[in-house]
């Protein structure tokens, strides 16, 4: 079993999801906080993370506690890796121990490589990441809109194409998302998701907003495009979890007229501002800013190769 080494004093067991998430949820957003003045984790994220298949809390996920009983850091390895330390017990080594604990664990999962994806503002762990052998794989992005600026109006319609928005808790909205995303996600994902545990990510997280999460149908019925949103209400803003448009129906311009739906979704709701992610392997960057969407910043998925 992987084993930490710790400062003195400090302690460290695994997660109970049962009842870890609200302090874990509080650690993180510090963390987000001090980074960038804003926390963005929905407990539903993590909840999520702690039920990927093949991560077992008992073994892959640790707390770590100071003396005085408060929260110091989190870690949790499974395909990929993640790991946080409290500002306010930074430099004392606790980050070290955790990439210590990860790598050692990685191994005896039999894990080949490890990757983690950290913010490129967040100095301190890149050069911990890069000292301890990880190098950069592919750059992500967090896009933003100002939603003051759209159009009054929605876009005109495009030929042969209708536009609704998601059906929460049906079935046959939920199997066919699932299918079209993971179809369009396999020409650069590592594996595909199954069904629940895309759902547990997406449409059964409890902040999915159906209502911002416009689906585009071809005449024939069938589903060719989805923008899935989130509310994450601590934010202030929009959040697009997923984009997709079916291969046979791409260069249609569906993208951006479905991100045009859920940009204007936001500001009927009173927000000021929607935000998404992308990275390099997807070749989605140019189309968000043809959306209006600017770049406000990035973080690199760093990957260690283990032998």
């Amino acid at each position: 079993m992987a084993q930490v080494e710790l400062p003195p004093g400090h302690t460290a067991r695994p997660i109970d999801p049962a009842t870890d998430l609200p302090a874990v949820q509080d650690l993180v957003h510090t963390c987000e906080r001090a980074l960038d003045g804003t926390a963005t984790t929905d407990a539903g994220a993590l909840a999520a993370v702690f039920a990927r298949p093949g991560l077992d809390p008992a073994t892959d996920t640790l707390l770590v506690h100071a003396p005085d009983g408060r929260l110091a850091g989190w870690a949790w390895t499974d395909r990929r890796t993640d790991a946080d330390v409290h500002p306010d017990h930074r430099g004392r080594g606790i980050g070290t121990a955790l990439l210590r604990w990860i790598e050692q664990r990685a191994r005896e999962r039999g894990t080949a490589e490890l990757a983690q994806v950290v913010p490129d503002r967040d100095t301190a762990a890149t050069g911990l990441l890069h000292a301890h052998g990880f190098r950069p794989a592919v750059t992500s992005w967090l896009l933003a809109i100002d939603l003051d600026d759209l159009p009054e109006q929605l876009p005109p319609a495009l030929e042969g194409i209708t536009v609704r928005p998601f059906r929460a808790g049906d079935p046959a909205d939920e199997q066919a998302t699932h299918r079209l995303i993971e179809d369009a996600f396999d020409e650069w994902q590592q594996r595909r998701k199954d069904f629940d545990e895309w759902a547990a990510h997406t449409v059964r997280r409890p902040s999915f907003a159906a209502d911002r999460s416009p689906l585009a149908f071809a005449a024939n019925g069938q589903l060719v495009g989805a923008a899935l949103a989130l509310d994450l209400p601590d934010t202030g803003e929009g959040y697009v979890e997923n984009v997709a448009v079916h291969g046979g129906h791409r260069h249609r311009g569906i993208a951006r007229h479905l991100l045009r739906h859920t940009f204007h979704a936001c500001r009927a709701a009173g927000l000021r501002s929607c935000t998404l992610w992308t990275h390099s392997g997807t070749g989605a960057l140019d189309l968000y800013l043809k959306a209006g969407m600017t770049v406000r910043h990035s973080s690199t998925v760093l990957k260690k190769t283990l032998q």
